[in-house]
This record gives C-alpha cells, structure tokens and sequence, in this order.
C-alpha cells in the first residue's frame, strides 16, 4: 500500500475566502436539485411513458383499459419491452454507462485539478438535454431516451466533482455542517422548482397549455433553473490542489486510466473506509427504495388521492431542508456516525408507522412523510461529509465516483425485494416493513467501523467530534 501523500488543505485558505467559497459551494446543490425532483420523479417518467404508450397505439395496439394493464410493447435496437418499463429499463441503462463513464472522470479530475471546467461541462451539458426535453413530442420518445441518458450522466459526473470539492474547502470539524447546510439547501431549491412546475402544470387551462406543453415547458424552466444557478458556484471555484499529471489533449484519457488502476488497488488498503461504503451502500438502498415506493404505497395500497400524493412529495422536499440542518447541528454535538446511527433507528420507527398507517388515512400518511423528511437528507448529507473524512487526500473525485456508482448499482435491490414480498403477499404492507432490514443492517455495520482508526489509515486529520 503506498503512503498517502500530503497535499494542501483548507487551512491554506484564508478564512474570509473559505467562508465564500464553502457559501458558494452550498449552490450546487441547490441548482442540480431539479433534476432528480422535477424530472426523474415526477414529470420525466410519466411523460416519457405516455409517449411511449402513443408510439404503441399508434402501430395498432392496445395498451391500457381501465382495470387491467394490457400487453403494449415498443422496441429499441431489437429489444422488445412493455411501454410502462420504459423508464425502469431507461434508469438501467444509464445506470449501466455510469458505471464506465464515473470512475474515469473521478480520475481526470483527480489528476488534472481541472473541476471547475469539468464541472462547468457536465451541469451545462446536463440542463440542455434536460431542457431539450422539450423536444419529445409524438411517438418520438427514442430522442427523450437518449437526451435524458446524457442529462442523467450529465448530472451524476458533476455530482462526483462537486463533492470532491469538499474536503478542499471545509476543514475536517466544518464538513458536517457543510454537507448538511448543503444537502439542505438542495432540498430548499428542489421544492421550489418542483412548486413552480406544478403550478404551471396545474394551471396549464389558464396559461392555454395543453397537458404536453405544459409538461415540456417544466423540461425547459428545469434546465434554465440548473444552468442558471451553476454560474454561483463556478463563480467561486479555483484549483485547490496542484495537479497530479502533465497530460494534455487525449494525453488526459491514458492519464485518467492510469490513474484509476492505481486507485483501485491502493483501495483494498484501506478495508475500514470499504467497510463504511458497504454500510452506507445498505441503508442508502433503504433510503432510495423508501423514497421511490412511498407513492405507489399511498395509491396502491393505502388508496389515497393522486392530489394527496404530490403534496406530500412537495411537503417532504420543504421538510427535509429542516431535517438536515437539524442533523448538521446535532453532527456537531455527537458527531456524524453516532447521529447516523440514531438516524437509521429513526427511519426504523418510520417503516413501522408506515406499516400502521390505516387506508384512506391522509393525516397518518402526512404524519409518517414528515418523519422521513426528517430523516432524508441528514442522513445523507452526514454520509457525504463522513465518507470524505475517509478517502485519501487527492483521490477524492475517484472514492466519490465509486460512491455514487455503488449507490445507483444496489439501488435496485430494496425495490426488487418490495415487489417480490407485495406480490408473494398480495399486501404492499408486509413488503414495506421488509425494508427494516436495510437500515438495521446499516446500523450494525456501521456500529462497528472504529472511524477515527479509519481517518488515521488514510492519513486525514481527525474533527475534534466524529
């Protein structure tokens, strides 16, 4: 295992320039927030289902009757699929080519210091396929399958620069207030832009928009919304660490690739900080699988109105703002693995609300998303902050990419096993509560990880408090 080697950090920064480049920081969470809201949640999927759905009606075949879902297949190069998998099998593939593309960016980045360009490429690369979104009309729902494929990778490449940048800007007591006040803040700006786009989607009569307009004119405002709020940050950002290659030109891919090779098997020499990437690979599934079935669980299972279920994916966004600073604070007492812990025993208290929620029940289920506000984004942003405090200095863009691949890879796993318990029990009830699991997995696993041993091995200051 070779030496970690010292590179410059942010006590190197003057405080007054840290402070403005940690503020700026904070906006890029906010900015990119719209994607994973307004578009992968709420009106890309449905939207390019429907097309879908169209291109299949349109070649005669019937899709969908008013109580049973009918047999409507499309096709893309050769493969045959219902139209309502589109988006599964969309999430798949990009998932898939994330797989190659993050680790080589993380190691570019690494190597040649040169995020803020990088970052400035994939978040402008990202919002113009979000916002040529707006371009699927028809049948033609092959132009959205490729244009949210670059936007999705679009997004998760910046995503792994942008929190490489972390640790280079906040000292090692700052980074749990900075990832919470960060991941809050993405919250905040995600439930604005979902509210400005459901007001033009609701109001779409008065504004004269039919239901498609209005749909694609919410692709163009998420777009502007993520280029427009990316010019803070890159406002701010500047080369932090010197780089690590001389490499110029496609010099810069063999370089990347080099790079990587090293990275993967100097990783096994560090087993704890592994170690901790498995527990957060667990409850993180928990999280993700929570966050993806809670409206299917409302509507499928609890009977609830389709009004119910968008205002609550609204109040949780505004909801989860408080819970991470709430967790940034309470990081700052107890530290970042103990107030994970009490994290993932909350969520625990949640499943089983969820479990209780009698059918019908509005206030219950208002009740329980409160809660996993609550929960959602502290969990996550003390995760960010607390795995940085465990990748070597200078290989930050490289830990994060593997971070954010294995957290997409395994994020099929809780979904799978909902379904596989709802339709073996004919209730969606037993099949939520099998989610516990992941989250007391992740709390016994991560109980056990000793983190100040863990920042020791990969040669990181310790915070005062972990």
């Amino acid at each position: 295992m070779s030496e970690p080697t010292s590179q410059p950090g942010p006590d190197s920064l003057d405080e007054t320039d840290r402070r403005r480049d940690q503020r700026a920081w904070c906006w890029y969470d906010w900015a990119n927030s719209v994607f994973p809201t307004s578009i992968v949640t709420v009106f890309g999927s449905l939207y390019l289902t429907t097309v879908a759905k169209h291109d299949a009606l349109a070649a005669g075949q019937t899709c969908l009757t008013r109580n049973a879902l009918v047999k409507c297949n499309v096709s893309l190069f050769g493969l045959v699929f219902p139209a309502g998998s589109l988006f599964d099998y969309l999430l798949a593939a990009s998932t898939l080519l994330q797989v190659a593309v993050l680790p080589l960016t993380g190691a570019i980045a690494d190597r040649t210091q040169h995020k803020r360009r990088m970052l400035g490429l994939f978040a402008f690369t990202g919002a113009a396929a979000t916002a040529l979104l707006a371009l699927v009309t028809g049948n033609n729902w092959r132009l959205g399958v490729v244009l949210f494929i670059i936007a999705t990778t679009g997004y998760y490449a910046s995503v792994v620069v942008y929190y490489s940048v972390l640790p280079e800007i906040a000292a090692p007591d700052e980074r749990d207030r900075l990832s919470a006040r960060g991941w809050a803040f993405g919250y905040l700006g995600g439930g604005v832009a979902l509210a400005l786009n459901l007001i033009t989607y609701l109001g779409r009569d008065q504004l004269g928009l039919s239901e498609s307009a209005a749909v694609r004119l919410c692709f163009v405002t998420a777009g502007v919304w993520w280029a427009a709020f990316t010019f803070i940050p890159l406002a701010r950002m500047r080369s932090y660490q010197p780089p690590q290659g001389s490499e110029r030109g496609l010099q810069v891919l063999t370089g990347g690739f080099r790079q990587l090779a090293g990275t993967l098997r100097s990783a096994r020499g560090y087993p704890l900080t592994l170690g901790f990437l498995a527990a957060y690979l667990i409850y993180t599934d928990g999280i993700s699988t929570v966050a993806s079935v809670a409206g299917q669980y409302g509507d499928l299972e609890l009977g609830l109105a389709s009004s119910t279920l968008i205002s609550t994916i609204l109040m949780v966004q505004f909801v989860a703002f408080i819970g991470a600073l709430v967790h940034g604070r309470l990081a700052r007492r107890f530290g970042a693995k103990r107030t994970i812990m009490g994290s993932l025993l909350v969520w625990v208290v949640v499943i089983i609300a969820a479990y209780s929620i009698r059918a019908g029940d509005r206030l219950q289920f208002y009740a329980v998303a409160v809660g996993i506000g609550l929960v959602l984004g502290g969990t996550n942003a003390l995760s960010r902050s607390l795995f940085s405090q465990l990748v070597p200095a200078g290989k930050e863009a490289e830990y994060f990419s593997v971070y954010e691949i294995g957290e997409q890879a395994t994020s099929t796993v809780g979904p799978l096993l909902f379904g596989v318990i709802g339709a073996a029990t004919g209730s969606f009830r037993p099949a939520i509560l099998s989610l516990v699991c992941f989250f007391l997995g992740g709390f016994v696993l991560i109980s056990v990880i000793p983190i100040r041993r863990a920042i020791r091995a990969v040669g990181n200051p310790e915070p005062t408090v972990v």
